[in-house]
């Protein structure tokens, strides 16, 4: 049975951090890994990376001739993978399709769809091999989708370690800003926080698990590259953990250099596990600052203060690791407040910032208090791209917000001596690198300028 395992390329539309980074498909080599060895014989799984392929789709299809078709996705692939499995369909009418992933698990209605027979709102990897000893049996997609319905939510993750070599081909293309090549780990499931615009925590129902120590030390044992992005939720969670997993790195002896989430809050009280964090290889984390007012913060549940923020940023600088900070632009921002983050963003030196108008995604708790405020769609797949302006803006226009985000991160980032700073660092070929995909980015935003109101 050939099986084809696709990540669409973004909608045109989607405004897009893939001109700033392509991680590799984690999920997928989770699928070609964990395929029973009793079958295993019996099937040809291939991964299709459509944001790095050449040839389209179709062509794609009717060259391989697939069996079962198996895609992944966020909120902004729904319309597309939609098409892609209609269009699957036309060229082989009995090719069976399915869909997995994290938006598949909070809002499975979304890809309800006569082109896609299956859906795995939960236990991915298991609901995936019970449908190929299923279509191996001959079983009906009904009778399939039964057994699938059957199973409840597993709250572990005894799998074994995603097949990096199903992506050989398209390897050498996977990256993180300044971190390339770059490979992903996964150390945890879910998140112990509860803020409320956050997906994460609905992914996992609220619940929170991680990996053994010296499981997650074998599996570093084995990546080839030596920039590792830890993809948790939050990774900066756990002392004891992170302790375990400092003193795993020593005795092995691994080299590699860490990107990984974390809050504030941890950052600001954990020094010193900061500092030992550096010392086996931390070189940036993604905070979620989220804001520059007191009251913001207290409506998204975030925890933190700006004062913890602050600190936040300054111990990172102190252990010269990377911030990549992610900010929420509220509704009720004016000029003015433009103009205070930048000041203040500026002012604690920050070097990399991305700012996301307030986004509140279907499946989390704000969605239902925002819907009326929507400006667009809810089937407007493409846009929940956390860029787009969703929600009109309380004090001015779509225009002239969409324009004051653009300005306010030229004037955080592009600072010439930033870009000094991160050649002498980096380099001038990633800096170029790094350019190009922002200026595509900046392009995307120009347009929604010119035609917004």
């Amino acid at each position: 049975m050939k099986i084809l395992l696709v990540r669409p390329r973004p909608h045109k539309e989607t405004i897009g951090l893939q001109h700033v980074m392509i991680c590799e498909p984690l999920e997928l080599e989770y699928l070609v890994s964990n395929i029973p060895d009793e079958i295993r014989s019996e099937t040809n799984a291939e991964i299709v990376d459509m944001i790095l392929e050449k040839i389209s789709f179709e062509e794609i299809v009717s060259k391989e001739k697939p069996d079962f078709i198996v895609f992944t996705g966020y909120i902004t692939h729904v319309g597309i993978i939609k098409q892609m499995a209609e269009s699957a369909k036309k060229v082989f009418p009995m090719v069976k399709t399915g869909v997995g992933g994290v938006h598949a698990e909070v809002v499975a209605e979304d890809f309800r769809s006569e082109f896609i027979d299956f859906i795995y709102d939960k236990n991915g990897i298991d609901n995936f091999n019970i449908t190929l000893k299923g279509l191996l049996d001959k079983k009906s997609v009904w009778q399939i989708n039964e057994e699938i319905n059957k199973g409840i939510k597993n709250s572990a993750f005894e799998y074994k370690y995603p097949d990096r070599n199903a992506v050989s081909k398209y390897r050498k293309h996977y990256y993180y800003m300044f971190h390339n090549p770059c490979a992903l780990i996964k150390t945890s499931f879910g998140c112990p926080y509860n803020c409320s615009f956050c997906f994460c925590k609905e992914i996992t129902d609220g619940k929170y698990f991680s990996r053994e120590i010296g499981d997650i030390i074998k599996e570093l044992s084995s990546i080839e590259e030596e920039e590792v992005y830890i993809v948790d939720d939050d990774f900066l969670y756990d002392r004891n953990k992170l302790k375990s997993f400092i003193t795993g790195i020593k005795e092995k002896n691994i080299k590699k250099k860490f990107l990984v989430y974390g809050r504030a809050d941890f950052i600001a009280q954990n020094e010193d596990i900061i500092s030992e964090l550096k010392a086996i290889g931390l070189q940036a984390v993604i905070v979620g600052i989220e804001s520059v007012r007191a009251g913001d913060l207290k409506d998204y549940n975030k925890g933190t203060t700006v004062e913890i923020n602050e600190r936040c940023i300054k111990i990172l600088q102190k252990y010269d690791i990377e911030l990549y900070a992610t900010l929420i632009i509220p509704l009720d921002f004016k000029k003015e407040d433009f103009r205070q983050l930048v000041s203040w963003l500026r002012g604690l030196n920050v070097k990399f910032v991305n700012l996301q108008p307030l986004t509140p995604l279907p499946g989390t708790e704000i969605f239902n208090s925002y819907e009326e405020l929507l400006l667009v769609k809810r089937q407007q797949y493409e846009v929940w791209d956390m860029a787009h302006v969703v929600l009109k803006p309380k004090f001015m226009s779509i225009r002239a917000f969409y324009a004051e985000i653009l300005k306010a991160y030229y004037k955080v980032v592009m600072r010439p001596k930033h870009l000094a700073a991160l050649i002498r660092k980096y380099g001038l070929k990633a800096n170029l690198k790094m350019l190009s995909g922002s200026s595509l980015v900046s392009f995307q935003y120009l347009q929604k300028i010119m035609r917004s109101h």
